[in-house]
């Protein structure tokens, strides 16, 4: 990855995560929210202006300040606006550079928050030995060719420079793996994941049938009227693994 980085980012419902700062220690409770992304001599001057505002007879205008503030909470796209503005800066403090790094915008696909989406169900976290090195439970429970696949995986892979030409590290390469996996047909989710797989840049939504069904019904009206069902099976995953948007060119690679 060395040109694009992957997140995983849990957003919260807007209004119910803004109900927390209501009541009369609300206020006290945004400001100790806000320790987390500003420095402490910004705060004080922050509360040193809203203080003036009000002793003024200003008080709208001090609310104002702050639901700007507030504005900031539950946006993916700002946050991302954000980390992609912050991390050019530093990059090119650190390199004597200017300009933007990444010219075009990101993309997002909704993830289920529970069950196998995230590795909910037992079989699930089992197969993220593949991703993670060992069973969750231990080695004790697995056979001697388990453990030496997902070692094979994990220490065992190859591993390339951030440009993917010269080997690093010698070890089963990414290609020999595609092509046992080929003859197998099927896929794992944590074999899924070391892949290139469109579905989770252009998928629109991933989880269980009746997760993205629930999301086709919510924005039913963006759908063609001929569309009857909203979730598309993931034929290459071996469990069941759906998304709102069925791929039929290179959508596994």
């Amino acid at each position: 990855m060395g040109n694009h980085f992957h997140l995983l980012a849990e957003v919260p419902h807007r209004r119910n995560w803004l109900e927390r700062f209501k009541g009369p220690d609300g206020e006290n409770k945004l400001f100790q929210h806000f320790g987390i992304l500003y420095s402490k001599t910004y705060l004080g001057l922050l509360r040193d202006e809203l203080t003036e505002l009000r002793q003024r007879g200003m008080g709208i205008l001090a609310e104002q300040k702050l639901e700007a503030l507030k504005k900031r909470f539950c946006d993916l796209s700002l946050f991302v606006k954000e980390i992609k503005e912050r991390f050019s800066r530093w990059f090119n403090k650190c390199r004597s550079r200017r300009g933007t790094l990444w010219m075009d915008g990101f993309k997002s696909v909704l993830v289920e928050g529970k069950g196998e989406a995230l590795g909910g169900s037992r079989s699930a976290q089992r197969g993220l030995c593949t991703a993670l090195g060992k069973p969750v439970d231990g080695w004790k429970s697995a056979g001697a060719a388990e453990a030496c696949r997902c070692l094979l995986h994990t220490d065992g892979r190859e591993v390339k420079d951030a440009q993917n030409e010269n080997v690093v590290r010698h070890g089963v390469s990414v290609e020999s793996a595609r092509a046992v996996l080929k003859e197998r047909g099927k896929l794992s989710t944590a074999e899924l994941v070391r892949l290139r797989v469109r579905y989770f840049t252009d998928g629109v939504a991933l989880g269980s049938r009746e997760f993205v069904e629930g999301l086709f019904e919510a924005q039913r009206e963006f759908f063609g009227p001929r569309r009857k069902e909203g979730a598309r099976r993931i034929t290459e995953a071996v469990t069941p693994f759906y998304s709102l948007r069925r791929l039929r060119v290179s959508a596994v690679g």
